[in-house]
């Protein structure tokens, strides 16, 4: 035996010090690789739409309905199905409710009697393709062994008829009702969902990305690819000037600058007394606030459109000065405030002249377009600090590091936010970075392993500048893989009427992703050569009418607008992608009220299953990565136990 795989071997003997601890490991592993699988949920492009997700999440995109049909479907009529239902997405708020509605203890210990046995049959068959540990691993430590008995016996035992009742019965005399209520209902829902993943853009728009983020870090399994709204909140994080920038520019823009201010607790204040200040006579018409994130008063809008402009000026300055010293970045068609004519107020883009919607640029100097002033040098440093050391927007970054990257390969599928970059022929486009080429999924890697660097500052750490920039880059570059666009418009987009300027050009993924050869090459790229295996992305808002399925079943987008910017896009409020043990189904979402409206009325937002074409044979866990990692420990268990019986290590028993 080779003396590597003997020190390994030696590790795993403290683990497993003798044959019997080492076989029964491999007893239970053999065993659970005959499970099925767990069920995967894929969302994207949540956009700060906490309310939505967070009800996606606690009902499993219809899974927990489905359970209490399974259980109750005959039996039960459809209100109390409802009320069930509705207790176990929301059970503090419900609780909290229902106590109001009993004057008399007594027949509110006969509620909770009710209830406690619904619960519990509910949860039973949430388990069924769950082992034993699982589900002890599942439950809070206060009441582990009381769950684990109520949930692993069978009332209709006569010999256990009383033992079980009595667990029932003196919950509720101990006024542990409650407790239970909520740690059955929080089963539930994390059984109905083994493995979550979040492929891209968190941030923007909505109001609650802080919100999302404090949840997924308390999320049993959860992974991220991120999107380029993801990626440019990371660059701020880190203190990045032009990704700040962008972050304040487009939380302005919709309305949602509480995010940063009451959500992170970053203190804008000096970005209001300078915009005052600046702009103080200037109506700012350009720079409108979207206002689909709730109302907002006269003033406060006023206030807000000068803040808009005054960090989007800012904003076109150090994206310049980024450009100029990145010359590998291919930007140049970016540095616009330097074709400006100040006199005339147009600006002459490609040999044509045009004439500016906005004239008024106090703090730009003709000469020197692209430097910042003095007052707003100062307001970027007080900014750049407030966002380094934010420490809960410092956490939420770190946990989508440590829990993401830029893609994942897992049970066969390619998750990624945007595309990959491809030429016109559908191969893939290579891209120079700091002189080097790159594509697929070296692309990736390379972008990623700079992103990392760009965030995790170390002294004298040659790429750490680099990557700072390559943060912005991958936020808005043509050949980013989570951008996929010939440029940012952004210029364009406030300061002129052109529409034709307006336009941002997809990549050529978005039209070849039908092409079975493009998909076979994308795929093979990233070492994924099975028939079953598959692209899953967001980024593109799935128009209302058009398929989210690409290549025959081959390519999924499931971008179906979380956002509620992108409903009337849509038509609806956003995808949830499931693969379970025995198909893949697309589930579309219709708008949702409020959490409030849905404790109240005990409603669910509608979900309407939109492709159920892939009919699978049923996977076990031998089937995914997981299972191939499970048999992997297999194979060593059995070489430690080979070693132990022949006396190349000597077992260990203790008392």
């Amino acid at each position: 035996m080779k003396p590597l795989k003997m020190k390994y071997l030696k590790s795993l003997a403290k683990q497993y010090p003798n044959i019997a601890k080492a076989s029964t490991e491999v007893i239970n592993l053999r065993a659970l690789l005959h499970l099925p699988k767990g069920t995967e949920h894929f969302v994207s492009d949540l956009h700060g739409e906490h309310e939505l997700f967070l009800h996606t999440l606690r009902t499993g995109s219809g899974a927990v309905k489905g359970k209490i049909q399974d259980v109750y479907g005959n039996t039960l009529t459809a209100t109390d199905k409802k009320s069930l239902a509705a207790l176990i997405y929301y059970p503090e708020d419900k609780l909290k409710k229902i106590k109001t509605q009993y004057d008399d203890q007594t027949d509110l210990d006969d509620w909770y009697k009710i209830m406690l046995y619904r619960m519990i049959e509910v949860c039973k068959q949430s388990l069924t393709k769950y082992s034993r540990s699982k589900l002890r691993d599942s439950l809070p430590s206060s009441y582990r062994h009381t769950l684990e008995e109520l949930l692993s016996e069978n009332n209709r035992v006569e010999d256990k008829k009383a033992y079980y009742t009595e667990l029932v019965d003196s919950i509720i005399e101990l006024e542990q009702a409650d407790n239970f209520i909520i740690s059955m209902a929080y089963l539930i829902q994390r059984l109905c969902i083994e493995r979550l993943h979040v492929i891209g853009d968190i941030f923007d728009r909505g109001t609650g990305a802080h919100i999302i983020m404090d949840e997924l870090m308390k999320y049993h399994s959860v992974d991220f690819q991120w999107g380029n709204h993801d990626v440019v909140w990371m660059g701020a994080a880190s203190g990045h000037p032009a990704c700040i920038a962008n972050v304040i520019r487009l939380s302005a823009r919709y309305n949602n600058l509480r995010c940063i201010e009451e959500g992170y607790g970053i203190n804008l204040i000096p970005l209001l007394h300078f915009a005052i200040d600046v702009y103080k006579d200037d109506p700012c018409t350009c720079f409108t606030i979207d206002t689909k994130n709730g109302d907002i008063d006269t003033n406060e809008l006023e206030l807000n459109m000068k803040m808009h402009k005054a960090i989007t000026i800012i904003q076109f300055k150090l994206e310049g000065q980024l450009i100029l010293r990145r010359p590998d970045f291919k930007m140049n068609d970016r540095l616009l405030l330097d074709k400006i004519n100040y006199e005339n107020g147009t600006i002459e883009i490609q040999g044509k002249t045009y004439e500016l919607l906005d004239k008024n640029f106090p703090t730009i100097d003709p000469k020197d377009p692209y430097k910042l002033t003095e007052q707003e040098a100062q307001l970027m440093e007080r900014l750049e600090y407030s966002f380094r050391n934010c420490d809960k927007l410092q956490k939420h970054i770190r946990f989508l590091l440590s829990k993401g990257g830029l893609y994942l390969t897992y049970n066969n599928n390619l998750l990624f936010h945007g595309c990959v970059p491809l030429n016109e022929d559908g191969t893939l486009r290579e891209v120079e970075l700091n002189g080097i080429k790159y594509s697929g999924r070296n692309l990736y890697d390379v972008l990623e392993y700079y992103a990392r660097k760009g965030f995790y500052r170390q002294k004298e750490d040659t790429d750490y500048t680099y990557g700072r920039d390559i943060l912005w880059y991958i936020w808005s570059n043509e050949n980013s893989p989570v951008y996929g666009k010939e440029k940012m418009a952004t210029f364009e987009r406030y300061f002129l009427s052109d529409h034709a300027l307006h336009e941002e050009k997809k990549d050529y993924y978005y039209k070849l992703i039908e092409e079975d050869e493009v998909v076979t090459r994308i795929l093979n790229d990233f070492g994924l050569h099975s028939p079953e295996a598959k692209i899953i992305n967001g980024h593109m808002p799935v128009k209302k009418n058009e398929s989210p399925i690409k290549c025959g079943g081959r390519a999924l987008i499931i971008d179906g607008g979380f956002s509620k910017a992108y409903h009337s896009t849509t038509g609806i409020a956003g995808y949830t992608l499931v693969f379970n043990s025995n198909e893949i189904k697309l589930i579309a979402h219709e708008e949702f009220v409020s959490k409030e409206y849905a404790v109240e009325h005990e409603t669910d937002i509608h979900s309407e299953i939109v492709v159920t074409d892939y009919k699978l044979n049923r996977k076990k866990i031998s089937n995914t990565d997981k299972g191939l990692e499970m048999k992997a420990k297999i194979e060593d268990l059995e070489l430690l136990i080979s070693a132990y019986r022949s006396g190349m290590l000597e077992e260990e028993y203790h008392s």
